[in-house]
């Protein structure tokens, strides 16, 4: 009874918030779910935690036909480590991400970020799942999954597919979801060996603030040289932007504070758009992506980081 009154409260709340009817399913299997994604064609959005979604419908940003709530799909939980890497449900939360062991120790640089995401009831509803379908330029989470290499799984009643997360998030608010697809899971491929993360934020505040600047970097070493590294910016471009160049200047080098000054100098640069908006200026965001790349780049070079 408890649960049918909650149900039924949600559903009056996306009304009231959307200003108008909305079909609204809650489903409680995956099936159910795929079955109304793929329902008469109706264009649908996928509720998970609901963190920007509510907000969105409340300031009618968006107005939707159909509202397919996934919360309560257990098939869409869970963490555990397979051949590949460590597959990571679509519903994992932030504070779930946070206290996770298998998490800490394959991508170190999740766990920091889901720290800094919002307030602690922000991060118990907030999800992966949500944050690569809501594809924001400024999405914390997604900067380090693709940071990380992550692969995203997507099924619909067609059947099952895997994308490089750099691929499917590939515009403003703009993914290659397709209309009928849900996202199932985020693979974390296994990682090189003594690889080292970093996760860096720049924000108003320290806590509870959309970025101006966001960074992750994975680095390996061999050697002395650099053997492995992958980065990626948030806030800086009309979505989340891989750093080729920086990768490019790091790559099979020997890290010095002249490279990793002229690396991050060369990335701003060349690897980023950054434009002026209510948060910054885009000269603003590549002066300070440029200093805190650098920064990043000589603290791995010295050893394991990952504080945010």
């Amino acid at each position: 009874m408890h649960g049918v009154r909650r149900d039924r409260a949600r559903r009056a709340r996306l009304r009231e918030g959307a200003r108008l009817s909305v079909d609204y399913v809650c489903a409680r299997s995956l099936e159910e779910a795929l079955n109304a994604l793929a329902l008469d064609g109706t264009p649908a959005h996928v509720l998970a935690g609901g963190t920007d979604l509510m907000v969105e419908l409340r300031t009618g940003r968006t107005k939707p036909a159909r509202v397919v709530d996934v919360w309560k799909l257990a098939e869409l939980r869970g963490v555990r480590e397979e051949a590949g890497g460590l597959r990571l449900g679509a519903l994992t939360t932030c504070a779930e991400l946070a206290r996770d062991p298998c998490v800490a120790k394959a991508a170190s640089a999740l766990v920091a970020v889901a720290r800094d995401v919002g307030a602690e009831q922000i991060q118990a509803r907030a999800t992966l799942g949500g944050n690569l379908g809501t594809a924001s330029p400024a999405g914390d989470l997604c900067v380090v999954l693709v940071a990380l290499g992550a692969r995203v799984r997507l099924r619909s009643l067609r059947g099952v597919r895997e994308l490089d997360a750099e691929a499917f998030l590939c515009g403003y608010r703009s993914t290659l979801r397709e209309r009928d697809e849900l996202i199932e899971s985020i693979l974390i491929p296994a990682r090189p060996a003594g690889e080292r993360q970093l996760w860096r934020k720049l924000g108003t505040r320290r806590a509870q603030s959309i970025s101006k600047v966001a960074l992750a970097v994975c680095m390996a070493f061999d050697g002395g040289r650099v053997s492995a590294v992958r980065a990626a910016a948030g806030a800086v471009g009309p979505r989340i932007l891989r750093l080729a160049k920086l990768e490019q200047e790091l790559m099979g080098a020997r890290v010095d504070a002249a490279l990793a000054r002229g690396a991050g100098a060369a990335s701003a640069r060349l690897d980023v758009a950054p434009i002026d908006d209510v948060r910054s200026t885009g000269d603003y965001r590549r002066h300070a992506l440029a200093r805190m790349l650098a920064t990043a780049i000589r603290e791995l070079s010295e050893g394991p980081v990952c504080r945010s």
